[in-house]
């Protein structure tokens, strides 16, 4: 009998053992282990306060210098990596490039050292310090949700270009995957994003380490490469040595040292049939989205940083469908001006080669962390409660040189190709209205500007994001030119329940009639007013669930890239009638269970058929 461990679970028997991790890059793969241990710096006297300042300051620039090359090494070699890699390493080196020049960081590190510190203990105690400030801001609501993992993101950028300004004040080797055996499996304790970057998907299987998270910057590296990883599989290096054999299950979690025979067999098959599996996905890349019954479906891609954008391509999605500029403001030490946010847009929109570009203006409250606006005096509040304070659009109008600003960048980068505009969080027709006024006037300004920006200004939308947006949606749409159903928001507002908080998280559930009444409602206005209407969140991402949305009146999603094309495939084999009745059934039901079995027994029809 085969034992299934966790972290915590009994002492294995010998022979095969399984272990879970998190998934963070599909794929199966079979290979022997090739475990790279990273040499540690020398430890770090934090307390000496007898140091040159000059001195460690001529050490510390001697290190930036030495870091920054570095980067441009890595950098070179990206040509060597597969495209979506290139533009996914290539923007966090950029990140860490930006943090070695004139920044906060660079600022508090020297600040230090004129208080006699070693140098290394400035570059460590300033990371951590930030880092800390990322993650649980002092007098504010620590982030949750989304907001979280762009904080814990943020936190590690810090951290990652601290240890590599330690590394070459300390002399520490970096470790190499160059004597790694081809076919290998690369195990380690943690790799970091830099690491990555001298990973050779031809040569390298997989990837499994102990510690790690599906969020970060190095899970996102290894979706880039192709490469199926396992983060945070505990336990892992307490229990195999060289050359051990392993299966490493990308989708599901699974680790499995010392694969028995026939588990080793079943393994070569799923690797075979992921193979065709990612095939099969890939033709649907250029077929319309349209239902078996002919009716065509719009799928796009949300994009919330930059490095995202080769997954785009790659998914065939038809656009942007929910581009938010929040990664503006994450990354920078001041407010970025209108020239700055015009270079960053402006690229995004080329990239799509006339597919729309939608963009969000910034939904900023004071549950997330940003030093630009912390600065500026924007979003810095403790509201009791941040998802029912000052929030989106309201903050916007409350700082309407921010709104200004980014009204003018859009409108400057809108003549590179098709764009809409988002207002996050309109929860009545005033705050629309004083948000078009806005957007009208910067228009205005531009022209007398003899700035060449698009006639007429691009359409001008809203989220519905509450049951206040969905229930005025007839009226809301007169003056927007298209609705966006954000579902995770709306959910949220709708059942009391936030997804992110543990002891209500089992009542977060978008599948409850409550909540597809809302949307009903909101699909009804925007076509009796002739607005475009998308839906956007996890909701869009579901494969089970998008056939159901379509029966509510949506008909165009947008959705997390790798999703793309498994909705695809499930909008192909769908047809409208049973679409319709679907939602006829889940508007009666009872509870958010209900729907769910009723949209997974469809679904089991759908692949009877196709068996058949």
């Amino acid at each position: 009998m085969k034992t299934t461990e966790r972290s915590t679970a009994r002492r294995p028997r010998a022979g095969e053992v399984r272990l879970e991790g998190q998934p963070v890059s599909s794929g199966v793969a079979i290979g022997h282990a090739a475990i790279a241990h990273d040499p540690e710096p020398p430890p770090i006297d934090t307390t000496r306060r007898d140091c040159d300042p000059a001195h460690e300051r001529a050490r510390l620039h001697e290190a930036i210098t030495r870091s920054t090359a570095q980067l441009r090494r890595l950098h070179d070699r990206l040509a060597l990596l597969p495209e979506d890699g290139q533009v996914e390493i290539g923007s966090l080196l950029e990140v860490y490039r930006r943090m070695l020049g004139p920044s906060r960081l660079r600022r508090g590190i020297e600040a230090r050292l004129g208080h006699g510190m070693l140098a290394e203990a400035a570059v460590q105690l300033e990371t951590e310090a930030l880092a800390a400030f990322m993650l649980s801001p002092p007098g504010r609501p620590a982030p949750e949700g989304e907001d979280a993992v762009a904080a814990r993101r943020r936190a590690g950028e810090f951290r990652e270009i601290g240890r590599r300004l330690v590394r070459n004040l300390s002399g520490t080797p970096y470790r190499s995957f160059s004597a790694i055996p081809d076919g290998a499996i690369l195990v380690a304790e943690q790799l970091r994003p830099a690491d990555a970057a001298l990973i050779d998907p031809s040569r390298i299987a997989a990837v499994v380490t102990e510690e790690g998270g599906s969020t970060g910057h190095t899970a996102i590296l290894l979706r880039a490469l192709g490469i199926p990883a396992v983060l945070a599989t505990h336990g892992l290096l307490a229990r195999i040595g060289r050359r051990t054999r392993l299966v490493v299950d990308g989708t599901t979690g699974q680790v499995i040292l010392r694969p028995s025979t026939r588990t080793a067999a079943a393994a070569r098959v799923a690797v075979a049939a992921y193979a065709r599996e990612r095939q099969a996905l890939g033709r649907l890349r250029r077929l319309p989205a349209r239902l078996s019954s002919g009716e065509v479906l719009t799928l796009q891609a949300n994009l919330e940083i930059p490095a995202e954008l080769p997954m785009i391509a790659q998914s065939g999605a038809a656009g942007i469908g929910l581009l938010r500029s929040e990664f503006l403001f994450m990354n920078a030490g001041t407010l970025p001006d209108e020239a700055r946010q015009e270079a960053l847009y402006r690229p995004l929109i080329e990239a799509m080669s006339g597919d729309p570009v939608t963009i969000r203006v910034v939904d900023w409250g004071s549950e997330k962390n940003s030093d630009a606006l912390a600065q500026a005096g924007i979003g810095a509040g403790s509201d009791v409660n941040p998802a029912l304070g000052v929030r989106g659009i309201r903050l916007l109008l409350r700082h309407r040189a921010l709104l200004e600003t980014q009204f003018a960048a859009i409108l400057r980068a809108a003549t590179a190709g098709p764009v809409r505009v988002l207002l996050p969080m309109v929860s009545s027709p005033a705050e629309l209205h004083a948000a078009r006024e806005v957007y009208a006037r910067v228009g205005r300004r531009l022209r007398r500007k003899g700035v060449d920006i698009p006639d007429p200004l691009p359409p001008l939308g809203i989220m519905i994001e509450t049951p206040a947006a969905a229930l005025m949606a007839d009226v809301l749409a007169q003056e927007a030119e298209f609705l966006a159903i954000g579902t995770n928001d709306l959910t949220m507002y709708t059942l009391a329940a936030d997804r992110a908080a543990t002891d209500v998280a089992g009542l977060y559930d978008p599948l409850h009639p409550a909540v597809l009444r809302l949307v009903r409602l909101a699909a009804d206005a925007g076509l009796r007013q002739r607005r475009p209407v998308s839906l956007c969140g996890e909701m869009a991402s579901d494969p089970l669930a998008v056939p159901l949305m379509v029966g509510l009146g949506v008909r165009s999603f947008s959705m997390h890239a790798s999703a793309v094309p498994h909705v695809k495939r499930a909008v192909r084999a769908a047809a409208m009638d049973d679409c319709r009745r679907m939602a006829c059934r889940a508007l009666e039901a009872a509870d958010g269970p209900e729907v769910s079995a009723m949209l997974m027994a469809y679904a089991a029809t759908l692949r009877h058929a196709g068996d058949g």
